[in-house]
């Protein structure tokens, strides 16, 4: 009887160690996704600041100014929001706050885009764009590893920035580009060198011999 009363007491004494270390786990999850949301909420109101400074800026340069111009660095910050934007779809699945992120996120992308098109035509500064169109379903398995090249690609040349757009983002202005250069999902990945669409997988080398001849890097 002593002997079913103290399995009895290790059961339970084991079920509540096993609850409070679920407990335990659940909150440390919920607390470092929350803090990381809150990063990335800075980081972006700090990004939209820096966007509508280089337009004000931009606006203002006058014949001989544009070595001033210094809305060329804003590629690193929105680096760091992709990278941390990778981190919550990982960890946080299809949250709401990381989708309304991931949508601002491309706007952003597309408005600095936009504005270093600009700038390098006015200025005539040395730059490199590629359009990377991509999906997280499971049909595109190409996506990870063309995504790994573009970053060592972009790694090696400081004038090169690679855009990264989710094909079912469902943003109208994402939508917009798909429409323009006619990707289709079901060629997936999908980029866009110097307004000419590359489908499928291509290697490092390919795209380097693609974007210095395009840009003259």
């Amino acid at each position: 009887m002593n002997s079913g009363l103290l399995d009895w007491k290790k059961y339970i004494i084991v079920f509540f160690i096993t609850v409070f270390l679920f407990m335990t786990a659940v909150y440390l999850s919920n607390y470092f996704g929350s803090r990381k949301i809150a990063e990335l909420k800075s980081i972006q109101d700090q990004i939209a600041i820096n966007i509508l400074s280089s337009e004000t800026e931009f606006s203002l340069l006058s014949e001989l100014s544009c070595k001033n111009t210094s809305g060329l660095a804003l590629s690193d910050e929105l680096d760091e929001l992709g990278r941390k934007l990778e981190w919550g779809e990982s960890n946080l699945g299809n949250d709401d706050e990381v989708a309304y992120l991931k949508k601002y996120y491309s706007l952003l992308e597309i408005k600095d885009y936009l504005l270093q098109k600009k700038i390098s035509a006015r200025c005539g500064t040395k730059a490199a764009f590629i359009l990377y169109f991509y999906t997280n379903r499971e049909y595109c398995g190409e996506c990870e590893r063309q995504a790994l090249t573009l970053s060592l690609l972009r790694d090696k040349y400081r004038e090169l920035r690679v855009y990264s757009f989710d094909f079912s983002i469902g943003l109208s202005a994402v939508d917009a580009m798909i429409n323009i250069y006619k990707i289709k999902d079901t060629k997936l990945p999908a980029m866009v060198v110097d307004d000419d669409v590359m489908t499928g997988f291509h290697g490092i080398e390919e795209l380097e011999a693609k974007v210095t001849k395009s840009f003259e890097l």
